[in-house]
C-alpha cells in the first residue's frame, strides 16, 4: 500500500494539469480534480476509471481480482470498437468468495487464474486489476504478477487502482502510470520512421478513430499507438519511439503525455477531432511537430492541400443542412473536451448554443469556451435535472445533446435529444463525422414524432369531446330554464369536471 500511496500522490501533484498548475505548492498536493464529498456519488470509482482506459487494448486479457460483482458492474461500459482481436470482450475475474478472503486464498487463486488464461487463450499480455476487497485484505498483486511473468514467459501487468482510492479520473491516470511502469518502452521496434505519432485519450467510440486514420494515412503519417482506442499490446510497448503525440482528452492521460515527453523527448499538444476547423488545426499541429522532429518540410504543404480538399467536400455537404438548422438552439450537457470542441463544431453551421456544461473541463477548456461563446453566462458547472427540464419545457432550446443518463429529461419534456457521450452508436469525429453529427441533429429536430407526442392522447381527446358535449348540454338546459349567464358556455368554463 505504501507504493500505491506514493503513486497516488505523484499523480495528484501533476504539473501538466492546467487547473493544478495555478495553485500554490501546498494546495497542489491535493490534486487537480474536484475533491469528493463524503456520502455523495462519485460518478465512478478509480477501478472503473482504470478499466475504461485499458480495456480497449483489444488483444490483452483483462483479469479482475475481485468478487464477481466488481467485474459485472464495469464490464464493457464504453462503446469502443476493435478492427481485429476480440479477447478484450471476454470477461475474466477471480470471483473471490467469503471463504477465499477468510482463508487467505486470494493470491493463490489469482496465480491459478493467470495460468488458466495463458493456457486457454495465449494472449500477448495479461492485465491484472486490483479492487477494493483485494487491496483491503492485502493481496500483493505486483508480486503475483512478477512471479507469473517469470513462470509463464509473458507480460503480466499489475494495475493498482482499487476503487476506494479516489474518483474515476484518478483511475484514468493510474492506468497511465501502469502503462509507463510496465508496458511502454519494453519493446524496441525495427521500423522506426520520422512520421510516427501517438494519439492519447482517443477511445475509438463507435469507430470514430477510423474516420481520422485514413487522413493520416494519406499524409504518410503512421499512428504507432492509439491509446487506448483499437490498440494492440505491442504497439503500446513500442510507443516510446514515436516522434510526436496528440492528446485528445487531457483530463484522463495528461500524466502519460508529460512523462513520455520527459523520458523520451516526445512533444505533445492537445487538440480536438470534432468539427471542421478543429480537425484541420489538429492535422496542422501534427505536421508541424513532425517537421520540428526531423520530418521533411514538404509535409506541411501536403497537409494544407489535404485540408483544403476535405474542407471543401465537408462544407458542400453541410450546405444542405444550414437552411434547416440556422438559428436552432442547442443545450449541451456534457463535459471535458466535448464542452468546447462540440460547441465550436456546431457554431460553424449556424447553430446557437444556449448552454454548455463545463463539468470535468480543465481551466484551458473553459478559456476556449469563453473565446468561442463570448459570454460566460452560457457556461454552467452543473445543472439540476429540474433546471434542465424547465429550460426545455420553456422552449429555450430546440434540442439537448447529452449522455444517456439525462435523455429522459428531454423525453419527459417532449423535446428532441441526441446522445453525444461514450454510449453513442454513431461516430462524430473528423470531417465525415461532423457531417454525420449535423445530419443526426437535423433528423432529431425535424422528426415528426415530436409534433405527434405533443398532441393530446386519444383518451384525452375523447374525454375533452365528452366534456364539450356535457358543457353544450348544460348550456342548452340553462338557456331553456332562463339562466342566460350559462348560455354559450364552453368546456373551459366548466373546468375539468
Amino acid at each position: 500500500m505504501s507504493s500505491l500511496n506514493a503513486k497516488i500522490q505523484d499523480v495528484f501533484d501533476e504539473p501538466g494539469c492546467d487547473k493544478n498548475r495555478s495553485k500554490e505548492a501546498k494546495v497542489r498536493k491535493k490534486g487537480c480534480s474536484k475533491p469528493l464529498t463524503p456520502g455523495a456519488a462519485a460518478g465512478g470509482c478509480a477501478f472503473d476509471g482504470a478499466k475504461i482506459v485499458l480495456q480497449p487494448i483489444t488483444d490483452v486479457a483483462h483479469l479482475i481480482h475481485a468478487p464477481l460483482a466488481c467485474e459485472g458492474n464495469s464490464w464493457d461500459n464504453r462503446g469502443a470498437a476493435s478492427s481485429g482481436p476480440s479477447l478484450w470482450r471476454t470477461s475474466f475475474t477471480t470471483d473471490l468468495t467469503e471463504l477465499d478472503v477468510v482463508m487467505g486464498q486470494g493470491e493463490r487463486k489469482l496465480f491459478k487464474a493467470i495460468r488458466e488464461i495463458k493456457d486457454a487463450y495465449a494472449p500477448p499480455a495479461i492485465f491484472v486489476y486490483s479492487t477494493c476487497v483485494t487491496a483491503l485484505i492485502g493481496d500483493d498483486i505486483e508480486a503475483v504478477c512478477k512471479r507469473a511473468a517469470e513462470k509463464f514467459g509473458l507480460p503480466v501487468v499489475p494495475v493498482n487502482a482499487p476503487g476506494f482510492v479516489g474518483s474515476k479520473n484518478l483511475g484514468n491516470k493510474l492506468a497511465g502510470e501502469a502503462l509507463l511502469d510496465h508496458v511502454i518502452g519494453t519493446v524496441e521496434p525495427d521500423d522506426i520512421g520520422p512520421y510516427d505519432i501517438n494519439i492519447l485519450g482517443e477511445f475509438n467510440l463507435s469507430g470514430e478513430f477510423w474516420l481520422v486514420k485514413p487522413l493520416l494515412d494519406r499524409l504518410g503519417i503512421r499512428v504507432r499507438a492509439c491509446i487506448p482506442g483499437d490498440a494492440r499490446y505491442l504497439d503500446i510497448a513500442s510507443a516510446h519511439r514515436a516522434k510526436a503525440t496528440m492528446m485528445v482528452c487531457s483530463t484522463a492521460l495528461i500524466n502519460l503525455a508529460r512523462k513520455m515527453e520527459e523520458r523520451w523527448d516526445i512533444p505533445f499538444f492537445e487538440g480536438s477531432l470534432y468539427g471542421i476547423t478543429d480537425s484541420s488545426e489538429a492535422l496542422r499541429q501534427i505536421a508541424e511537430l513532425l517537421v520540428k522532429k526531423g520530418a521533411s518540410p514538404e509535409l506541411l504543404g501536403r497537409t494544407e492541400a489535404l485540408i483544403a480538399e476535405e474542407e471543401a467536400i465537408a462544407w458542400q455537404k453541410l450546405q444542405a443542412y444550414r437552411p434547416r438548422l440556422e438559428g436552432k438552439r442547442v443545450l449541451l450537457n456534457t463535459g471535458g473536451v466535448k464542452s468546447w470542441s462540440v460547441v465550436h463544431a456546431l457554431m460553424e453551421v449556424g447553430i446557437e448554443i444556449v448552454g454548455t456544461s463545463v463539468k470535468k473541463s480543465t481551466v484551458e477548456d473553459k478559456e476556449r469556451i469563453k473565446q468561442i461563446l463570448k459570454d460566460e453566462n452560457h457556461m454552467f458547472e452543473s445543472m439540476a435535472p429540474r433546471e434542465l427540464y424547465a429550460m426545455l419545457c420553456e422552449h429555450k432550446a430546440d434540442i439537448m445533446l447529452s449522455g444517456g443518463r439525462t435523455q429522459f429529461i428531454a423525453l419527459k419534456a417532449k423535446m428532441p435529444w441526441l446522445d453525444i457521450n461514450q454510449e453513442r452508436h454513431r461516430p462524430y469525429a473528423g470531417y465525415d463525422g461532423m457531417v454525420e453529427l449535423v445530419r443526426q441533429i437535423d433528423l432529431a429536430i425535424h422528426n415528426p414524432i415530436w409534433s405527434q407526442v405533443r398532441e393530446p392522447a386519444p383518451w384525452e381527446r375523447a374525454a375533452n369531446e365528452t366534456m364539450r358535449a356535457e358543457a353544450g348540454a348544460a348550456a342548452e338546459i340553462a338557456t331553456v330554464h332562463g339562466f342566460k349567464k350559462f348560455a354559450g358556455a364552453t368546456v373551459d368554463d366548466f373546468g375539468e369536471c
